[in-house]
């Protein structure tokens, strides 16, 4: 469980950053040679993050699901709508971050 939530804080950590250094480049008069290469790795770590938080996600909602399911198999329908509307929501969320990783690097060319 430790090892989760020091993943979810990295995780944070490195999205909020990406989106700190955008900013403070942004407002930089004169983008030098070297602040490209922050932008690729600001890039990469923000599509690489959000896939595996959304697929860790997904995989925790799908496991629940299908316990649930197993548990009571009456109750598979009222969970099935569910299930389908959170794994929307999540894959939405690595969307976004896919978005945010191609205006990162939009910036380098």
């Amino acid at each position: 469980m430790k090892i989760k939530n020091i993943l979810f804080l990295t995780t944070t950590f490195l999205i909020s950053t990406s989106g700190t250094l955008m900013a403070s480049v942004k407002t930089q008069e004169v983008i030098s040679a070297p602040n490209y290469v922050w932008y690729a790795v600001a890039g990469g770590l923000t599509i690489g993050l959000a896939t595996l938080g959304g697929t860790l996600a997904q995989g925790r909602a799908a496991a629940a699901a299908m316990e649930g399911i197993a548990r009571n198999p009456n109750a598979s329908e009222k969970i099935f709508v569910p299930l389908i509307l959170v794994m929307a929501l999540i894959e939405s969320i690595v969307l976004f971050g896919l978005l945010i990783a191609f205006m990162l690097v939009e910036k380098i060319t």
